[in-house]
Parts: C-alpha cells; sequence; structure tokens
C-alpha cells in the first residue's frame, strides 16, 4: 500500500536537515542516499540465501542446462522486483511525509497525504500529518484575521500609538500617530523619540502607571493621558506609547458641570430673590400710602424678617457650595476602622448605635475625613429611625481585599435613588443637600465608593462604604 500526497509527482522541496543530524552525527550531507542504500541492501541480503540455495540445488540435479539457466534467470527476477519494490514501499512514503513536512514548514499546508487510515502503522502517521497541516492551517487564519482587526482597530481609533525599540527608535505608528507628529509613518519610523519630540513621554516612571501631561505637537495641543508598556519582538524588547487626548473630554466635562452648576444657582437664587422681589414691592407700596395703615410698623417688621430670611438662607447655600469646592486632598495615614467606627458611634446621642464587631482591620485614609464621612451617614439613619422609632446599626468586614462598612436603619426607606448624589437635593425640611454629596467625594478621593440602596426584605435602608484596605 502506498502513501501519496494529493498532487502528482510532488515537488522536492528542500528538507530541514538539522533535526536528522542533531539525532544521528552519521547523517549528514547525503544521508538520505545512505538510508535508501542501506534499505536497498538489507531486502537484497533477505532475499539472497534462498537464491543461491535453489540456484545450488538446480544445478546439482538432473536438469538440463537450459532449465537451469531458466529458474535462475526467473528467480533472480522476482528477487530483485521484490527488493526493490520493498525499498519504494519504504522509501515513497517517507519521501512523501518529508514533502508534507517541508511544506508545512514553508507554510503551505494545502498538501495532504493519501490513504491515511487508522489500523496501520504508516497510515496513522499520515493521518497524524495531514490533523497537524489542517490545524496549522486553522490558527494561521484565525492569526491573520486576528492580525487584520488588531491592524483595523489600530488604524481608526482616535488615540496615538507608538512603538519604540530598546534604543527609543520608532519601529511601528498609527494613523492617529501620524495625524498628531503631522507627517507621515514613512519620515516617521526610524527616528528617536527626542527627535520627534516625544521623549518628555519617557521621564515618567513605567511603574506609576498613567499620567497626564501638558503638551504640544505639530498636530494638536493640550493636555495629554500618558500611557507606557513594555513588549518583547524578536528577542528583543519595545516599549508601547499610548497618547490620549484629554482636552476635548475635559472640556466636555467642564461645560456640562458649569450647565449643572447653572441649574442649580439659578434655582436657589430664584428662590430667594423671588419672595425678597415680592416682599420688598410690597414694603415700597406700604410706604407710599398716604395716610399709612395704622399697623403698617407690623407689616413692616414682618416683611423684614422674611427679606432676612432669605437672605441668611441664600447666605446658607453659597457657603455650602465652598464648603464642596474647597474639599482639601487627602492625608493618608494608618487608621483603624474598628476604633474609627466606635469612635463616631459613640457621638450620636439621640438614638443608641448598636456597633456589631468586624475583624481587626487597617487602612490608609484621612482620619477627619473618614470620621466626618461616617458622621454624616450615621447621622442620616438616625435622621431616618427616628421618624419610625427604629434602631440604627454599623459595622464593618474584609471583603475580597476591600474592607466594608455598613450603616443601616429602620426608617421608612428611599422613594428613589435618582437623585441621591445631586448636589443640594434634600428631602429634608432643614437640609443643605450636600451631606452625602461630600461623603462621595471623600470616599472616591480615598479610592472607594459609597452606595446607598432600600434593605432587602427589611424596613430601611443601608449605607455601604468600600475602601481597599
Amino acid at each position: 500500500m502506498g502513501y501519496d500526497s494529493h498532487v502528482n509527482n510532488p515537488p522536492k522541496l528542500p528538507k530541514h536537515t538539522s533535526t536528522i543530524s542533531s539525532l544521528d552525527p552519521g547523517l549528514k550531507r547525503g544521508g538520505h542516499l545512505k538510508f535508501e542504500r542501506r534499505v536497498t541492501l538489507l531486502s537484497l541480503s533477505a532475499g539472497f540465501p534462498a537464491v543461491v540455495l535453489c540456484a545450488f540445488l538446480l544445478w546439482y540435479d538432473n536438469y538440463t542446462a537450459r532449465v537451469q539457466w531458466t529458474v535462475d534467470l526467473f528467480l533472480v527476477i522476482i528477487w530483485l522486483g521484490v527488493s526493490f519494490n520493498l525499498k519504494q514501499r519504504i522509501v515513497r512514503p517517507l519521501q512523501t511525509l518529508s514533502n508534507i513536512l517541508a511544506a508545512i514548514r514553508e507554510g503551505d499546508y494545502s498538501i495532504r497525504g493519501r490513504r491515511a487510515s487508522s489500523g496501520d502503522a504508516l497510515g496513522e502517521v499520515m493521518l497524524e500529518v495531514n490533523d497537524l497541516g489542517q490545524t496549522l492551517r486553522e490558527q494561521r487564519l484565525g492569526a491573520l484575521e486576528a492580525t487584520t482587526l488588531l491592524r483595523t482597530v489600530m488604524a481608526e481609533i482616535d488615540v496615538a500609538v507608538f512603538a519604540f525599540d530598546g534604543k527609543e527608535r520608532l519601529r511601528l505608528v498609527n494613523r492617529a500617530g501620524e495625524r498628531l507628529l503631522a507627517q507621515p509613518a514613512t519620515r516617521l519610523l526610524g527616528r528617536t523619540s527626542t527627535e520627534l519630540g516625544l521623549a518628555a513621554c519617557f521621564d515618567h516612571d513605567e511603574g506609576e502607571g498613567p499620567h497626564t501631561m501638558q503638551m504640544v505637537f505639530p498636530g494638536g495641543f493640550g493636555r495629554w493621558d500618558i500611557r507606557r508598556s513594555t513588549f518583547r519582538e524578536g528577542g528583543a524588547q519595545h516599549q508601547l506609547l499610548v497618547l490620549t487626548d484629554l482636552s476635548q473630554t475635559l472640556r466636555e466635562e467642564e461645560r456640562s458641570a458649569w450647565q449643572r452648576l447653572l441649574r442649580v444657582l439659578g434655582h436657589e437664587l430664584n428662590n430667594s430673590l423671588a419672595p425678597i422681589k415680592s416682599v420688598a414691592g410690597s414694603l415700597a407700596d406700604l410706604l407710599s400710602r398716604q395716610p399709612r395703615p395704622a399697623d403698617w410698623g407690623d407689616d413692616m417688621q414682618r416683611g423684614l424678617e422674611v427679606i432676612s430670611s432669605r437672605a441668611d438662607s441664600l447666605a446658607r447655600f453659597v457657603e455650602s457650595y465652598s464648603k464642596l469646592a474647597r474639599l482639601p486632598q487627602p492625608r493618608f495615614e494608618p487608621l483603624s476602622i474598628g476604633a474609627l467606627v466606635r469612635r463616631v458611634a459613640s457621638l450620636e446621642t439621640r438614638l443608641p448605635v448598636n456597633v456589631v464587631p468586624g475583624p481587626d482591620l487597617m487602612v490608609k485614609g484621612d482620619d477627619v475625613q473618614l470620621e466626618q464621612l461616617l458622621i454624616n451617614l450615621v447621622r442620616n439613619a438616625v435622621d431616618a429611625s427616628m421618624e419610625t422609632k427604629g434602631g440604627v446599626g454599623v459595622g464593618w468586614s474584609n471583603n475580597n481585599g476591600q474592607v466594608e462598612v455598613w450603616i443601616s436603619d429602620e426608617g421608612l426607606g428611599l422613594a428613589s435613588t435618582a437623585n441621591l448624589f445631586v448636589p443640594f437635593f434634600t428631602t429634608k425640611a432643614k437640609g443643605s443637600g450636600i451631606g452625602l454629596v461630600l461623603s462621595r467625594q471623600i470616599a472616591e478621593a480615598h479610592g472607594g465608593t459609597l452606595t446607598l440602596e432600600n434593605r432587602q426584605g427589611l424596613r430601611g435602608c443601608e449605607a455601604l462604604l468600600r475602601l481597599p484596605l
């Protein structure tokens, strides 16, 4: 049974002799012919004793010379034919396998060996080689598709991407990088970071993570988010530099923040100025009357009190906003969560606060700011529980590398959580609407989060503060 490739008489591709040479130092250049010669000699040696014995018996029996020569010639022909056919049966599959493997090495996975079947030693080898070629073909197609997708994304994203080698020479740049430097890739590749004006991006230590920098380029200027990472290609280390323009995003966020601020300021100013204007007009009309009413003094006093009250409310609003704007950066110091929670619970005198003990946990944070945060949350919980004569509980735990501090109440719960962290939004008659906003700012400044939700299956709500350990 033979094992051939799908193509007739496949061309002999160059062989990879490094593996053969490493296995047998004697099989160097010309080792393939040496193997064929050995197979030929072995096949001839296998039939030689039988042919000699038959010839010997024929010559010593009573046969004519013609019969003896005819039989001897016939035996030799059969012997040589079987021997050379045996050689071809052994060498031909190996040549086919060599062609297939050479094609695979060259990246051609289309050649397949015929008669690949199980239950036969060479058939199973051919079957495995065919499966190997199919697997490599599928992997190459997947790699090509992934590479094409990556190149498309690199070309289309609005983020400048640069790849530098160990000598800080540019090896790769996308379209956004070309626009940023206002030059085509053909003129940029091979130039150093200093020549491209990107040397300042390498002054920042890679281990410190992303950072922002105000920079001017031929194709744009503003504040840029700079990210660096390293990768290896061809055994050499390269550096990947990614520049993201934050100017437009910051301007949009700034514009949105100003719009929200103006809406809040306009609403609060209208609430204060409208009654002031109305009362002032009434008082002016009262003073213009002749003769004045007998109780004009009382009306004047009440009107001035309304104006004073609204002015005080407006002053408190301005003070509350300035408090939000003046929140300082936290001073990180080691502190015990348990001690902090117990201290805050002891400050509340209107209701007893039940402290649920937790593990001994230490975090780095600003003791004063975190205390103010917990005071705000405990005060809100007590305010809610006093309406229903319920209780308040606080506790802490360790969850996946974070400390979780919870404050639960037994109040009426939250009708809506949409506006909880909107500045100056409050449901309390005398509330300022900045307590939760200030608390969330403190939590985020410490790398944590603050959430407030209704309790599942129970009355009231629960505030959850998460801080990194």
